[in-house]
């Protein structure tokens, strides 16, 4: 990525230039106070007091301009409040079209004032990271604390920026008075819910959250897509909506929903089935993780293959999964385990998450683009949880000519005829987006007319950031804050995945870890659950398919608490380290030692497991969006990809351990295949544990 001090520079208002942080002088500072204390010339007392009198400084200096611009454009709303009082008696329709334009005109110099803000926070947030990381001090935590919560605080206008909010109400009223609407009430007030239809308003609200930065449901969801956005504000893309086609989305989600159906609906059936073909039932392991083999391999050539095109991609996609089905489903007849393991690889090879997520990255519009990701995060939930309850209801046996129809082939071909019918529906409606033109990744200079197109987007991340962004800000300046070199190399996306795993930081790699273990430890309970309950409890494939599903609906709800009210009450490392702990008891108590296995533990100890594992997921995810490099946001290797890898790998080599523990005997497959997932939770907690310490 291009260093901030020269985004800041290309990005300044030109008339503005002098109010904005000193980035360039306070960077030298920081040096210099290192040699300083290195030489014996300063002591590390001095040092602290020394820079922060100058952050004082520089924050007054913002924070005086900001209340000038403030009181310049309050006086301006006033005065063509004005101006609407007098055409309230006598109604002027061109006088109104031009106070209307006027009170705009005030929204978009707001806007100014509102990137002015974002910028400077984003400037004092790094240096104050470069700080701690030069001097290993938490001086961040102090001098935020210190300043925030002081009475006379010049750093709450940063933060809380009570002033904008009131002017960005007034224009919002006053622009809403002047609409035509129908009804009879007199504000925006009398009806909040009503969608205010003026761009200006949408682009201000936009801009004040991004500047506040709430969690909130939508960004928690949408960022366990890892479809991550452009660091800092770049020209609206006005290709997107051109590319956009809502049946075309609707159709990538629809794909990852069935998708999901097909990877979950065999599991209450596939002990039953390997069985009937003469195997062990712990081939299970097997049949279930062929499907994720394959996904590895496709997932790499269909990321590729979304840089040309997503219509054919598709396309192969779904023939391949309904050939995959078909073969699933009749090596009942075959009595072929081959031809069932085919059926299954074939599957896994029609696997286009990469299609579906590339589809939202590049071709839905930045102000759908989070409801979009969030729609992807939920149509994965909800297949998840739909394919074992179907699976649940195919509980007949009859027979057409020679053909099988129980079980264990009813859900290979459902998915056959469900995929048969989305082909026709993708053949017909989905629309093939333009080719996006060749990006040129040089910076360009900065135009003072082309400033109010870039006030509408901004970096989403707050002032203060978790240890785990810390680690990426760390990076980014020993890349390129110093040398200011190479900033078209540093914007291309990465071109293989060593190149795109040289891109991620320890923290990274870390989170890549955890989201290892917690498809690891997931993927044993949900393979095994029908081997284990049939040998432990006895349990019909029915009561599996409804114990499977009550785990999968549990994931939106979790992720609704977690997403509306936990994240806002804990930072996100402490809701990190708690949820794998949470993992660690869950696969404990889940052992069968000394007392006699019974459904209560399994159950119980199930859900702990499931649901911990699910909150960390998302916390994971979430944090993960927003520190990886910026290089990975796009292109065939990409941050979806890389997780999409680390999660289906770990999968595969679970299905492995389950049918290799089987030669061991039913009787030990449960604590021998629990035994790796507690050894890698131990190695995940130890390994966050030491990142996290080591940057705070």
């Amino acid at each position: 990525m291009v260093a901030f001090g020269k985004k800041l520079k290309e990005r300044q208002i030109e008339e503005w230039q002098e109010y904005y942080i000193n980035y360039k002088l306070m960077k030298k500072k920081v040096k210099q106070y290192a040699n300083q204390i290195e030489t014996g010339v300063l002591d590390h007392r001095n040092v602290l007091k020394d820079f922060s009198r100058m952050l004082d400084n520089q924050i007054e200096k913002i924070v005086l301009f900001l209340l000038e611009q403030q009181g310049m454009l309050a006086s301006r709303i006033a005065e063509l409040n004005e101006q609407r009082d007098t055409l309230q008696d006598h109604p002027d329709i061109s006088k109104i079209t031009e106070l209307r334009e006027a009170y705009r005109e005030v929204g978009r110099d707001l806007l100014k004032l509102l990137f002015f803000v974002e910028m400077n926070a984003i400037g004092f947030r790094k240096i104050l990271k470069k700080f701690d990381k030069r001097f290993g001090y938490k001086f961040t935590d102090y001098y935020v604390k210190t300043r925030a919560n002081h009475p006379y605080s010049q750093l709450q206008q940063v933060f809380k920026h009570v002033g904008l909010g009131a002017v960005v109400g007034a224009i919002s009223r006053n622009l809403s008075d002047l609409q035509e609407r129908q009804g009879s009430y007199l504000s925006i007030y009398d009806q909040p819910a009503l969608p205010l239809q003026d761009p200006v308003v949408d682009s201000l609200k936009s801009a004040v959250d991004r500047l506040t930065h709430s969690t909130n449901l939508l960004n928690f969801l949408g960022q366990h897509a890892l479809i991550m956005q452009e660091e800092l504000p770049t020209a609206e893309e006005h290709a997107d909506d051109q590319r956009y086609h809502f049946m075309s989305l609707l159709l990538n989600l629809a794909n990852t929903f069935l998708y999901m159906i097909n990877t979950y609906i065999i599991v209450p059936t596939a002990d039953d089935y390997a069985m009937s073909l003469g195997a062990a039932a712990t081939v299970c392991g097997i049949i279930i993780g062929s499907m994720a083999v394959a996904q590895i391999f496709s997932s790499v050539y269909f990321s590729a293959w979304s840089n040309k095109s997503y219509f054919r991609p598709l396309v192969f996609s779904s023939v391949v999964l309904f050939l995959g089905n078909i073969m699933y489903a009749l090596a009942y007849d075959l009595n072929s385990i081959s031809v069932l393991l085919i059926g299954r690889l074939f599957c896994g090879f029609g696997s286009a998450r990469a299609v579906n997520r590339r589809y939202i990255s590049d071709c839905v519009p930045l102000k759908i683009r989070m409801q979009a990701s969030a729609g992807f995060v939920s149509a994965s939930a909800l297949g998840m949880a739909c394919g074992p309850a179907l699976a649940g209801l195919l509980q007949t046996k009859f027979k057409i000519y020679k053909i099988t129809f129980n079980q264990e082939t009813l859900p290979g071909w459902v998915m056959s005829i469900a995929w048969l019918i989305y082909l026709i529906w993708l053949w017909i409606s989905f629309r093939e987006p333009a080719l996006e033109t060749e990006v040129n990744y040089a910076p360009q200079e900065s135009k003072a007319a082309e400033g109010n197109d870039k006030l509408e987007k901004g970096l989403v991340q707050p002032l203060l950031l978790t240890a785990a962004e810390n680690q990426q800000d760390i990076v980014e300046d020993q890349e390129l804050d110093e040398s200011e070199e190479a900033p078209e190399e540093s914007c291309r996306p990465a071109n293989s995945i060593g190149s795109a795993y040289r891109l991620l930081t320890p923290s990274v790699k870390v989170q890549l870890l955890i989201y290892f273990m917690l498809k690891y430890a997931m993927e044993i309970l949900l393979s095994e659950s029908s081997v284990i309950t049939t040998y432990y409890f006895s349990w019909s494939t029915s009561t599996v398919s409804i114990f499977l599903a009550c785990l999968g609906l549990t994931v939106l709800p979790v992720n609704i608490v977690v997403g509306s009210y936990v994240s806002n009450m804990f930072e996100d490392r402490q809701i990190l380290m708690a949820s794998e702990i949470m993992v660690l008891l869950g696969i404990l108590f889940s052992f069968n030692v000394i007392i006699p296995y019974s459904v209560p533990q399994y159950v119980c100890s199930g859900l702990i497991m499931f649901v911990s594992a699910e909150v960390l997921e998302g916390v994971n995810l979430s944090l993960l969006s927003r520190v990886m490099s910026s290089r990975l946001s796009r292109g065939t290797y990409n941050g979806g990809l890389l997780s999409t890898e680390a999660g289906t790998i770990a999968r595969v080599i679970a299905d492995g351990t389950i049918t290799l523990g089987g030669f061991l005997g039913q009787s030990k497959l449960l604590n021998v295949t629990l035994l790796p997932s507690l050894l890698i939770c131990v190695a995940s907690i130890i390994a966050t544990c030491y990142t996290y310490n080591s940057l705070y």
